[in-house]
């Protein structure tokens, strides 16, 4: 192998663990989400856990993060707890933070 091979396996690498992390931070985010507006909603225990793995499940219906915001709001808004988007997508941004701190401190 060349040089220049050895460096493009390593940036393949970098990039390959870089986006595993970037999921991994995702998915954590939106369970702690999912924690967030399950105790908003009055759930705990086992249902606020169920609620949590719903809102990771619905990361998957489109790419970004509209389809858990539009989720959890709706949930919100069909429950009557008034929770303005603002603080909505401003959880969703404290919560990507906190989650991956966490990532980083497991490893």
């Amino acid at each position: 192998m060349t040089t220049f091979d050895d460096r493009e396996n390593a940036y393949e690498n970098k990039f390959a663990h870089d986006e595993e992390l970037k999921f991994k931070a995702m998915a954590r985010r939106n369970r702690l989400l999912g924690m967030w507006a399950a105790e908003k909603l009055g759930k705990s225990g086992e249902e606020a856990e169920a609620y949590a793995k719903e809102v990771v499940r619905s990361d998957f219906a489109e790419p970004g993060d509209n389809d858990v915001f539009v989720k959890v709001k709706g949930d919100l808004d069909a429950a009557g707890v008034p929770v303005p988007e603002e603080e909505i997508r401003g959880a969703m941004r404290r919560l990507l933070i906190e989650a991956a701190e966490q990532i980083e401190s497991s490893r």
